[in-house]
């Protein structure tokens, strides 16, 4: 059988799970969680690096880059320009040419400007970069982001780290059924439920972080995500049964004790 990746822009991958970095309450504890979580990827915001301290470690310092690829993102940036600044700063500080795309103006419920990403998303595409932007859950947009040439769509789940699930459920059907480029469902995932339930709508992968982060126990629910990410993908690929209206007997009627020849 062939090998099932997950291939984002040029890169290739075997773990459907994509982590963030924030919110832990211990550097150790983030490295535990990724380790648990078998995440090849993990989301790094360089406007939330303390780089003021010259020699001092800071979060990348504890990040293996023989073993994940760093995913920078733009969090923090409320403007495009802000944005192609940072996926600027994370080339020149050597990390991988492709930048998860977040361009967020709005401080109350921290929901992405599309016309700031949409505009961001053209510009980094020209410059070269592979661009993953998080969007709402906007079919419009995201087809106009694959024309652009982005090589995910990221729409949320619900608002970030609000643990509602998948609020935008009929939109985020209909994104991953025109999509041309894998849908990585981001932000709003609370419980492995959640995750399982993104993957068996098919969805490529999930980016999750709060729900792993702040967590009772972080590595154990990294670990839970890992499994429901798994669960969701074999039951997409299996393919589950239609819903009917009416019981269905699982065993054939013929051939019973007492019944008609």
């Amino acid at each position: 059988m062939t090998e099932d990746l997950l291939t984002i822009g040029t890169r290739t991958f075997r773990s459907r799970l994509l982590l963030g970095t924030g919110k832990y309450r211990s550097f150790e504890e983030m490295q535990q969680s990724l380790e648990a979580s078998g995440t090849e990827i993990v989301t790094v915001a360089l406007r939330r690096l303390d780089l003021s301290r010259p020699g001092q470690p800071t979060l990348l310092d504890y990040l293996d880059t023989g073993r994940y690829t760093i995913l920078p993102n733009t969090a923090g940036c409320k403007t495009a320009e802000e944005a192609i600044q940072i996926a600027h700063l994370a080339a020149a500080m050597g990390l991988p040419r492709w930048v998860k795309l977040e361009v967020i103006p709005d401080p109350d419920y921290l929901l992405p400007d599309p016309v700031a990403t949409l505009e961001a998303t053209r510009q980094l595409v020209k410059e070269g970069f592979e661009v993953l932007p998080y969007i709402n859950a906007d079919p419009v947009l995201a087809r106009r982001l694959q024309d652009a040439g982005a090589v995910t769509v990221m729409p949320l789940g619900s608002p970030i780290g609000s643990g509602q699930g998948l609020l935008n459920l009929p939109q985020i059907q209909i994104i991953i059924e025109q999509a041309r480029v894998p849908v990585i469902v981001d932000a709003g995932i609370g419980a492995p439920s959640d995750a399982a339930f993104a993957m068996e709508l098919g969805a490529a992968a999930c980016l999750i972080n709060t729900a792993v982060a702040q967590a009772g126990n972080p590595v154990l629910m990294a670990r839970a995500m890992k499994l429901a990410i798994e669960a969701g993908r074999a039951a997409f690929l299996a393919g589950r049964i239609p819903r009917r209206p009416q019981a269905v007997a699982s065993s054939p009627l013929t051939g019973l004790v007492g019944s008609p020849s």
